[in-house]
């Protein structure tokens, strides 16, 4: 334990006041909401000391303050689902299902994971953990089983919280291949899980009324969270310290081998604070129509995460992205905010302008993920009337917002940069030999604040790697500073293609395709595409040309790895461009495939 704990009711009273004084002081936090203060570098490095003080507090404690503070106003909306809470009633059922955990015999720091597609109960799961100490896993909805074993396995889990299944993938049956000893069990009575390939896997959960072998019922797991157990769920909850590890987000780098980066209470929260100050979400009568998944760090944080410190209420129009039931459901439910990747608002913005659905309550919003191109901002502003959208930047390991516009920045400002970065954090470009740019010079791009991620779980030379010993985080990316403080990006250092706001990496796909026996070789890599921001290509070289066709290669791809990461291109050779030293060039590749698909 870092330090012993402030009482609930300070902490609550803490942020209280914190979030009293932003929605209420106009003249600071407007002027601030206005536009970036006056900044003129010479250096490409900035130390933003905000005006607002960063706050002490757990996820479990906030879920617990807007409860009491917001309690009547409506939190959560599944509209798939048909399923509407307010403040009050979720924090009555996370309770109910953090007793539930607590009747697993799960202790503080257990690993809890959450394989799911945007439904309530993996909303419930997450705040639920959160109070019981736990900390919460994301499992990619697009997993099979292959990815879901490393993943398990790599920060052990001890419980995992699975739906039913994400499009053809039948999650139950995925998990017999790795558990085969459930499908022995009896139906709807829970076996403890003992699996050499998953040695911490004790106890698997599904969202789902059938009753299945092996397994519980996630609703029998509510029935067991008896009232009985309110005086251990407080106490447990009273040893959360802001700073212990609440979430798990994978994420990858150069090697392409996925690692876990841990996120603290305190790294979220705060994040969420500063971007409510910044963006307006402190304002009353927010509500957000979440387009993105769950799993993903802008959904479990931008989305779960800010909610509850404000009141907001989040709106989920189905259980992953579909244009027209988002467009629909901000219309229905009056959203007056929008999050989503670039890809996901090249789709909206085309059905916008068939004037089917009133969006006249829809002024704000976030779009991140991946480059936003002017007409796609622009498009978003005449045809979804989100005049006061705002571009974030960010990686999970900084929690995850580093750099988020104004409302008031002008369009080139909003297209042709990041944004401005956030209060309470350092943001610096460097060049090679480690030293601080000029403004305007091209460098890699590195931070340091709260907002910096604990390290990946159980991998201290990874976390060494990319965290120097000043505490400076190297993003990988490479960046610009202008002299009044924005950030551009201009490239990636690390070679990782990014499709429709989904992360691809390389080296990950590279390795797979390598396990066909008739692929002697595999490069994979990205090209630009108008809808998807790139998409993904993989140059093969097979033991006999000919032995397989662009079909054989998918169909061995699909149901071993998730579906995004299946190449669009495959190109059959028996070479390929390298250096004297005999390193491949990808670059090259790049370019021959643009050239060859008529791409810019």
């Amino acid at each position: 334990m870092i330090a012993s704990r402030v009482s609930l009711k300070l902490c609550c009273g803490a942020i209280g006041r914190a979030v009293g004084h932003s929605r209420h002081a106009s003249s600071a936090a407007g002027a601030l909401r206005r536009g970036a203060p006056a900044t003129h570098l010479r250096d490409s490095y900035l130390h933003c000391a905000g005006s607002a003080p960063l706050v002490h507090t757990s996820l479990g404690d906030v879920v617990d303050r807007a409860a009491s503070e917001f309690g009547s106003q409506e939190a959560l909306v599944f509209v798939h689902q048909d399923i509407r809470r307010t403040w009050l009633e979720v924090r009555q059922e996370a309770d109910r299902l953090a007793r539930g955990f607590l009747s697993l015999g799960l202790e503080k720091g257990d690993r809890i994971g959450i394989w799911a597609t945007n439904i309530y109960e993996w909303q419930l799961t997450q705040y639920a953990a959160a109070k019981a100490g736990l900390v919460l896993v994301n499992v990619n909805q697009a997993y099979q089983s292959r990815e879901l074993e490393y993943c398990l396995r790599k920060v052990g889990v001890r419980t995992l919280v699975a739906a039913a299944g994400y499009r053809t993938s039948d999650y139950y049956t995925m998990l017999t291949e790795l558990v085969p000893a459930l499908a022995d069990g009896e139906a709807g009575v829970p076996l403890t899980v003992r699996s050499e390939r998953l040695p911490e896997l004790r106890d698997i959960v599904m969202i789902s009324p059938e009753r299945r072998r092996g397994v519980l019922r996630f609703d029998d797991l509510l029935d067991a969270g008896m009232e009985s157990l309110s005086g251990e769920l407080e106490r447990r909850q009273a040893q959360v310290d802001c700073d212990d590890p609440c979430s798990i987000q994978f994420t990858s780098g150069t090697t392409g081998l996925p690692k876990g980066a841990t996120l603290s209470h305190h790294n979220m929260v705060n994040n969420m604070h500063q971007l409510a100050r910044r963006a307006g979400y402190e304002r009353d009568g927010v509500r957000i129509c979440v387009s993105v998944p769950l799993y993903h760090c802008f959904g479990c944080v931008a989305g779960s995460v800010l909610a509850p410190l404000h009141g907001n209420c989040l709106v989920f129009p189905s259980e992953a992205f579909d244009g027209e039931a988002s467009m629909r459901a901000t219309e229905d439910e009056r959203c007056t905010h929008m999050y989503g990747t670039p890809t996901m608002y090249v789709d909206m913005v085309n059905i916008a302008k068939q004037k089917r659905h009133d969006l006249s309550s829809l002024y704000s919003g976030i779009v991140a993920g991946a480059p936003v191109p002017f007409h796609l901002m622009r498009s978003m502003i005449e045809d979804l009337n989100m005049r006061d959208a705002v571009v974030g930047y960010g990686l999970t390991e900084t929690s995850p917002l580093l750099t988020v516009g104004f409302p008031s920045d002008d369009l080139e400002h909003r297209c042709g940069t990041v944004g401005f970065p956030l209060d309470h954090s350092e943001v610096k470009v460097v060049g090679g030999d480690g030293r601080t740019l000029p403004v305007g010079h091209s460098g890699e791009l590195c931070m340091r604040g709260y907002n910096r991620f604990l390290g990946y779980w159980d991998d201290e030379a990874k976390t060494r790697e990319c965290v120097s010993a000043a505490g400076w985080f190297h993003t990988g990316d490479v960046a610009t500073m202008t002299e009044d403080g924005y950030v551009k990006i201009v490239g990636r250092a690390k070679d990782m293609v990014i499709r429709g706001g989904e992360n691809i990496y390389p080296t990950e796909v590279e390795d797979f395709l390598m396990t066909h026996p008739d692929i002697l070789e595999a490069y994979a890599f990205g090209v630009p595409d108008d809808r998807m921001g790139e998409e993904l290509v993989v140059w093969v070289r097979t033991r006999e040309l000919g032995c397989l066709s662009e079909h054989d290669v998918r169909s061995f791809c699909k149901g071993r790895i998730a579906h995004y990461k299946v190449p669009r291109y495959i190109q059959f050779r028996d070479d390929f461009p390298k250096t004297v030293t005999g390193k491949i060039q990808k670059f090259v590749m790049r370019n021959v495939m643009c050239r060859e698909l008529g791409l810019a």
